[in-house]
Parts: C-alpha cells; sequence; structure tokens
C-alpha cells in the first residue's frame, strides 16, 4: 500500500494502527534473473510466514525487466519492461535491485530515493563505487538503502558489523568471499588437479561464468573488499583503494609445499586499521590476494563454494560468519531479509540509520606488514643460501624459516620471512633476481593468520 503524492514519502505505520488491521506493504523488483527469481519465490512461498512474524504481509507488486518474452524460471504476474512501473509506481512502497552494474541501476535507485523510497539493493559493484553518494541522498530524504546481499549472499554479516559491534573496535576483517575462487582453490588442494582443470569443473557446474576474469582476477572479492572496510571502519573505501590480485599464477606446487608447511591456500579479502605507531604506519589498508593460512586457522577449513568472515575486535575477540555466499535462493533470502528490515522499519517509523562513513586515510600497499612465502629456483651450488641470506638481510626482511629441496638444476629453496615491509620485499626480490645462482623466483604469496 502507499499514497504517495507529489514525490513525497507517506508513513505507512499509521495505517496499520488504525482498526488493527493488517499493513500491506507492496514491493516492487528492478531485475529478475538468478536472484531476482529467487527473490520472488521466497516472496510467494513465504509469504504467510513473513506476516505472521512481521505482522506485516508483503505483496509482489511490478518486475521490470529488459525482455518479457523471455523464458523464466519463475514468471512474475506484474512483468514489465518498464522500470518506471517500480520507481515511479505510488503503489510501490520497496524498491529492490537485483539488475546488477553501474547502469541503470544507480539512476533508477537515485530516482527512487529521491521520492522517498526506500531501497534493497545486492550490488556489490554499485555500493563498492558510488555508495557514498547514495548512502548520502538517501539520509537527506529520510529513507533507507539495505544492502546485505552485495557481500557474502545468505551470510548475514553487513547487520552484525553496523549493529552488533557499533560499541567495539574491529581490528582486522579476513574473508573468503568468493565462492567461484574457493572452489577452485579446494579442487587443485585436495584431488591435485591444475588451475586450468578446476576452472573448467566450476564452469561445468555453474559456479564460474564463461568469462571468469570477475572471480579469478579477484574483482568480486575487491568490491566486498571495500565494502566490508567501509562497514568495520566507519569510512569511505571504494573498490579502486584494493590493492588486487588474482589466483592465476597459484599453481599444484604452491599448495604442495603450503600443505607440507602446515598452511592452506585461500584467496582473502583482508581489511586493517592501524594506529601511526603501530606496524604499516597508520590508516586503513584493503587488499585481495591469495594467501597461506595456518591450516588450523577457522577460514582453512572453510572449502568448496562456500564464504566466511572472520572479525577481529578488541572486546569480541574473534568472530566468524559462515555459509553458502551465493546462488539464487541464498542470496534472496540475505535480500529478503533486507526488505523484513526495510518492512518493519516503516511499521515503527524507526529513524534510517545508513551509516556516516567518513574520510580516512587509506594506506598504500607498500607499507602493508605481513609475512612471505617466497620459493626460488636456484643454482645447487656453495654459497647460494648465504647469498639469498644476504640479499633479504640488506633489505631488513627477516628469515623466519628455510627449506631446500631438490638438486642439481632443479633445486629450489623456500623460505617464509617474518613480518615485513610489502615495498622491502618488493626491494628483495629486486636484488635476489640480480643473484647469477638465482634463475627463477618462481612463487611470492604473502603468509596471513600469523604474526601481526
Amino acid at each position: 500500500m502507499s499514497d504517495t503524492q507529489g514525490g513525497s514519502a507517506t508513513h505507512p505505520e499509521q495505517t496499520a494502527a488504525q482498526g488493527g488491521s493488517q499493513q500491506v506493504l507492496t514491493v516492487g523488483l528492478l531485475g529478475c534473473g538468478i536472484v531476482g527469481s529467487g527473490v520472488v519465490t521466497l516472496l510467494t512461498d513465504h509469504a504467510d510466514d513473513i506476516a505472521m512474524r512481521l505482522g506485516t504481509r508483503l505483496v509482489l507488486g511490478p518486475v521490470a525487466v529488459r525482455n518479457t518474452a523471455k523464458d523464466r524460471e519463475v514468471t512474475p504476474p506484474q512483468l514489465t519492461n518498464d522500470p518506471d512501473e517500480v520507481v515511479g509506481n505510488p503503489a510501490v512502497d520497496i524498491v529492490v535491485e537485483v539488475m546488477g552494474g553501474i547502469e541503470p541501476a544507480r539512476t533508477l535507485i537515485t530516482r527512487a530515493l529521491e521520492v522517498g523510497k526506500p531501497v534493497v539493493t545486492a550490488n556489490k559493484e554499485l555500493i563498492s563505487t558510488l555508495g557514498g553518494e547514495l548512502f548520502d541522498l538517501a539520509d537527506a530524504k529520510g529513507t533507507r538503502l539495505e544492502y546485505e546481499a552485495a557481500v557474502a549472499g545468505a551470510i548475514p554479516i553487513i547487520k552484525p558489523m553496523r549493529e552488533n559491534l557499533a560499541g567495539d573496535r574491529v581490528r582486522k576483517v579476513l574473508g573468503i568471499v568468493n565462492g567461484t575462487t574457493n572452489f577452485i582453490l579446494t579442487k587443485m588442494s585436495e584431488q591435485g588437479v591444475s588451475f586450468e582443470e578446476a576452472l573448467g569443473e566450476a564452469q561445468h557446474l555453474g559456479y564460474a561464468e564463461r568469462d571468469p576474469a570477475a572471480d579469478i582476477e579477484g574483482y568480486d572479492a575487491a568490491a566486498k573488499a571495500a565494502i566490508l572496510a567501509s562497514l568495520a571502519f566507519d569510512a569511505r573505501v571504494v573498490a579502486g583503494d584494493v590493492y588486487r590480485e588474482g589466483i592465476t599464477r597459484v599453481t599444484a606446487t604452491d599448495i604442495t609445499h603450503a600443505h607440507r608447511m602446515g598452511y592452506a591456500i585461500k584467496l582473502l579479502a583482508i581489511a586493517e586499521e592501524s594506529g601511526p605507531d603501530e606496524p604499516g604506519g597508520g590508516g586503513i589498508g584493503v587488499r585481495v590476494h591469495p594467501a597461506l593460512i595456518p591450516e588450523e586457522h577457522p577460514l582453512a577449513s572453510v572449502r568448496e563454494s562456500f564464504n566466511a568472515v572472520f572479525v577481529e575486535a578488541e572486546a569480541a575477540d574473534e568472530l566468524m560468519f559462515y555459509g553458502r555466499g551465493a546462488g539464487s535462493l541464498p542470496t534472496a533470502s540475505a535480500v529478503v531479509g533486507d526488505i523484513v528490515t526495510v518492512a518493519r522499519a516503516i511499521r515503527s517509523g524507526e529513524r534510517p540509520a545508513n551509516g556516516s562513513h567518513h574520510s580516512r586515510r587509506i594506506r598504500p600497499f607498500e607499507d602493508t606488514v605481513v609475512q612471505y612465502y617466497v620459493l626460488l629456483d636456484v643454482a645447487d651450488q656453495p654459497g647460494v643460501l648465504a647469498r639469498v641470506a644476504g640479499t633479504f638481510g640488506a633489505h631488513d626482511v627477516s628469515i623466519k624459516s628455510v627449506w631446500q629441496e631438490g638438486v642439481g638444476d632443479h633445486a629450489q629453496l623456500l623460505l617464509i620471512t617474518h613480518a615485513a615491509r610489502e615495498r622491502n620485499l618488493q626491494a628483495t626480490l629486486h636484488g635476489l633476481r640480480e643473484l647469477e645462482a638465482v634463475r627463477d623466483v618462481a612463487s611470492v604469496m604473502r603468509v596471513e593468520g600469523g604474526e601481526a
């Protein structure tokens, strides 16, 4: 229900109070793909349960799509190719955007917020790049923008970070937030297959797109990392602030060595804050890259296409949120959860809380302080280890442990460093490549979950 007129939002909670009748709110959708179909299914199949719990009945209204003639898993009764039937329709109380991409999603969400309509979105790309302007607009118009499904599918992480941990200080967030890459790395680790074979299986099962670049190159995880960092540290962090490195260079050899040393390899989204006197020199650091993590760490056991977010906070200590990170119904579950949150706020007249997100210093990646795994192909001759160790020492990088594998032309040195600054490690690698005895710097990866 809505009696919006002249572009100003009404207060439907007043209707619920009249005569004790159950309030009805109409939900309009922008998009009806994988996630949108799941939202339609849940709103339809669970309508009575939601109404009983909420005291408000959610009715599916118009659903805008590009092509109304396309075959779909579900067919909403009010299908339209005109998005104005959703954002400009006075009968629509809550707008849900599940189209993806920047445009026309940005324009349509802006139009909805301009007239005071609350919006629910699953659009990680939009929130991670232009979320600030949309949150500001929602605040200015006294309405809400909810986005739980934008980070980790069905896993509830936005509300706990924004509300439950509001009185704590989050120190660090580590997340496995891309199911495709986690599936690939699981297959490589457990079945010994190559990256290409694991990617092919992921595509066959529908976990990876025909063009998998957004997943395997880390773009998807970087967008989610920006959102997590913004929440954790009340900061304006965009996807362009995130250092990004994908998994295409992870080899079976890396995984074998990691396992032998007691580590698993995961693509991690990492957000951390340090003070001016702490390692890293202060500010917020946000990065996405493959990393070795101890096998006893909770994230190491996250398998297949599952996601997990591990939070380190001062008072709450360590928390982990785990579950399905993608898929039609899991992601739709988070979207519908946001719809219920909005409906409950409309019913109670609760003031919107979109977050302030202040401007904060983003720490240059070169100032990151972390441990490293370095694999070198070397000549098997006297003095090689001393020359290698000397190069590390010359750039203020301390070696924690070292192993030698093979002999002759196939000799390898595998080193784990103590925590060191990224710029010092890069200078070390440059020096190693100039050593005659070092034939190749075969692999470099960061090590998480150990030294601070």
